[in-house]
Order: C-alpha cells, then structure tokens, then sequence
C-alpha cells in the first residue's frame, strides 16, 4: 500500500480499483530487508502473519526465503493479484479481511509484517492486534520504501508542475540528499516513524531501526504507472488525475525518465 498522512479509512480501500496497475508498477523490497527480517524473527518453523499484502510485493520475497505466511488484505481486487502471483507457493495463505476485522482463530505467529500498510491499521488498535497476534518472542517489522529524486533540476521541473495542480505527496516531491540522517526522518515517510509509540506501549522489546538504500531508473511509463496507482492519486478526479500525469510525462520524457534512491527503512521490536 501507499505511504499517506496519515489514518484515512477511505483512501486505505482505494487501491483495488488499480490493483493490476499496482502489482505492475510498485517497487519491491530488497533482498537485504527481507534477510535481516528474518534473521531477527528466527522463525524456526513458525509461521508468519503480513498485514494489508497487497498483490505481494512483499509476500513473494518472504516465502520465497522460506517463511509460511497467513496474509491479511481487505480488497478482493488485491487479494485476487496476491493469489496469482503466490500459486507457486504452497506455504503462502490469502485471508480477505481488514486487520481490525480479522479473526486469529487462536492462531499465534512468530513474525508480523506490515510492508508499507502500517499508517492504514487504525492507531488507536494496532498495537494491540500485533500484541495478540503473536507469540511471546514473536517479532514486529514495519517497513517503508519512500523515493528521492537524484536530479535537482529534474526535482524542480516536476515541483512545479505538483504547485500548479495542487498535488502535495508525490513521491518526487523530496530530493534525496535532502533526507536527514535518522531512519525515517524524510517528507515521504510515514507519518510517525513507530520507534516513539512502541516505547511507549511497553510491551515491546529489543527495538531496531535500519535504513537500506539502493538507486533506481524509471522509464517515463513505468513511474506514471506508479504514481497512478497511490492513494494520492487515485482520489484524484479522473479527468484531473489524467491531466497531471500527462505534464508530469511530458517533464519526465524531456529528462530521459526519472532517476530516484529507494531508501528502505525498517522497524524491528519483539514481543516481551
């Protein structure tokens, strides 16, 4: 799911309308995040529970490494992406719910994921789902992969395309070198980064935060592909939606397409 400001029930549902273009277009997670994921969980056998998959874009990566997962996704649209790309997958289970709505069955795991959909799971029950979900020992990981773009003059062109249709959280917005040293201190990222309110619930452990960077090359319908499948986007009005995409590919076309950091920050705890 898409980074956004924050929790929005409505613009958390947006994405099956799109769901083809979204698996088509998003970027994955890197093979570093998912073996550090897994080292601090050390599974050992037990399962894994993934909140709000999606078409799997991180799904795949996991089991394909060997972890079991029950995934949780609310849109039968992405659940119906998600079941495709995992059929080779015979340890991957797809259960059509929102995470608040879900049902453990008095099933406990040993790992929970929320890759991107962390800020879509209301605030005031998400610890307290993960708490239950998970055995005791049992790992958290949050992680987002937020954008900079390497290119200034390319930053400043799509600025000013953003300022004239009034678009405030596009991916470009933030030039790369501009993200601050901290993991998760950047514009794009999510809205609290979750070490703060993990302290505080207490019911956590062994907290870690880790940023992975990596650069990447988008071609002109690639990144327009990916921008129409964000919440920001989509709730856009089709016909203004349609409009900014064209001048952001106009802009895009005359610099030879787009040259971005994927920064891939992760959040690790442990249930005491």
């Amino acid at each position: 799911m898409s980074a956004g400001s924050g929790f929005d029930r409505e613009r958390a549902r947006v994405f099956g309308e799109a769901a083809e273009l979204y698996d088509a277009s998003r970027p994955g997670y890197a093979d570093a995040l998912v073996a550090r994921v897994l080292d601090y969980a050390s599974l050992g056998g037990r399962p894994a529970l993934e909140i709000g998959a999606g078409t799997g874009k991180a799904t795949v990566p996991f089991a394909e490494a060997g972890a079991a997962l029950v995934c949780v996704e609310p849109d039968p649209r992405m659940a119906a992406v998600l079941r495709r790309n995992t059929a080779h997958l015979p340890a991957v289970r797809v259960e059509e719910a929102a995470f608040e709505q879900w049902q453990p069955r008095g099933r406990r795991f040993g790992l929970v994921i929320a890759a991107t959909s962390w800020h879509w799971v209301d605030p005031e029950r998400r610890w307290d789902l993960v708490h239950d979900a998970l055995e005791p020992g049992g790992a958290v990981a949050l992680f987002w992969n937020p954008l900079g773009v390497r290119d200034r003059e390319l930053h400043a062109a799509l600025a000013e395309v953003d300022a004239r249709h009034g678009m405030t959280e596009a991916p470009h917005a933030t030039l790369a070198s501009s993200y601050g040293d901290a993991v998760g201190q950047h514009r794009a990222g999510p809205p609290d980064w979750p070490d703060a309110q993990c302290r505080r619930d207490g019911r956590f452990t062994e907290l870690r935060s880790t940023r992975f960077r990596a650069d990447r090359d988008y071609g002109t319908p690639r990144y327009l592909g990916h921008l129409a499948s964000l919440s920001c986007y989509r709730v856009l009005p089709p016909a203004r939606r349609e409009e900014l995409l064209a001048d952001t590919g106009r802009v895009l076309d005359a610099h030879g397409g787009i040259g971005l950091v994927e920064f891939g920050d992760l959040f690790l705890a442990r249930r005491r």
